[in-house]
Formats: C-alpha cells, sequence, structure tokens
C-alpha cells in the first residue's frame, strides 16, 4: 500500500463516526415514528423504524422488578438515547404516544443522564400489544433505585407507537 492510500484509508476512519449516516426505510412494519425536530428523517419529515431497526441500535438489556410484571422481569432494546441519535433528534422534551393515546413528556435529561430503554422484548420475547408491546419506556430501576417512584412510574409508557420530539 502506498502511503497516499493508507493517508486516506485512515482519515476516513477517524472521520466516519462523526459522519451522519443516512436512515434506511424500514422493510417490515413500522413500529415507531419519531416526529418533530429531526435532523435525519427517512419518510417525508418523519423517521419511522421496524423492529430489525430497533434491535440494531445500541441497546441495553436489565433484569428488574417493576409495579407492572411479577417478580424479576428481564427487558431489552435499544436505549432511548440512541434512537433519537439515529434521528438526529434535537429537543428539550419528548412526547411518548402509546397506541391509546396515553402520552408523558419525557425531559432530555432523563435519555442523556439515565439509561432508559425502549424496550423491544420482555423475558427475551418481543413483546405483543396484550403484554405491553410493542414498545415499552423502561426506566434503570436495577441500577438506581431512586426511579422507583411515580414520578417516574408515569413516564413508563408501553404500548408506545410514536415520540414527538419538541425544541
Amino acid at each position: 500500500m502506498n502511503k497516499l492510500y493508507l493517508a486516506i484509508l485512515l482519515a476516513s476512519a477517524v472521520a466516519a463516526p462523526n459522519m451522519a449516516l443516512a436512515l434506511d426505510k424500514p422493510s417490515g412494519p413500522v413500529v415507531l415514528t419519531v416526529s418533530g425536530a429531526l435532523d435525519h428523517p427517512n419518510d417525508g419529515k418523519d423517521a419511522k423504524f421496524d423492529l430489525p431497526m430497533l434491535e440494531a441500535l445500541a441497546s441495553r438489556s436489565a433484569t428488574m422488578s417493576t409495579p407492572w410484571t411479577e417478580g424479576k422481569t428481564t427487558f431489552s432494546g435499544p436505549l432511548m438515547s440512541a434512537v433519537l441519535d439515529a434521528v438526529g433528534a434535537h429537543g428539550k422534551t419528548f412526547k411518548v404516544v402509546a397506541l391509546n393515546q396515553y402520552s408523558a413528556e419525557i425531559p432530555a435529561e432523563d435519555v442523556t443522564t439515565i439509561k432508559t430503554i425502549l424496550a423491544t422484548r420482555m423475558n427475551g420475547k418481543p413483546m405483543s400489544v396484550r403484554d405491553k408491546g410493542p414498545l415499552f419506556l423502561i426506566y434503570p430501576f436495577d441500577i438506581n433505585p431512586e426511579l422507583y417512584n411515580e414520578k417516574y412510574f408515569s413516564r413508563s409508557v408501553w404500548q408506545i407507537k410514536a415520540i414527538e420530539v419538541a425544541e
């Protein structure tokens, strides 16, 4: 290899993490639509995700007790921050909307400083609508017991269909 080729290869590798990549269009059923202040939509002004797209993002798995499940339950899925980074969200609040139109306002701090999970799986299995799916916003009660209170319970939306990003 010549030195110029090596220099170009090295420069592109260093620059790659900072480059904005296009968000692919979903190939399967859409389970999440993100709208509002986004830099990387994939469908008009919105960003739509199917389950494999979400599960390809940086994720977390956690086993914990919750007010909505019996005993210890394992939740896994992308970090909420990874989802919002993928769409280039720039907002101060995020309105998380459920299939039944229940919604909760999530402050940006909950996404940037707390390892919230947009759970796609419960005990290793995709969640059906009957079992609080397809998506469930889970706070890390396992690593921060101080979050186990009504304030965060009310933000833990299940049957999520959309996130609206507000500046």
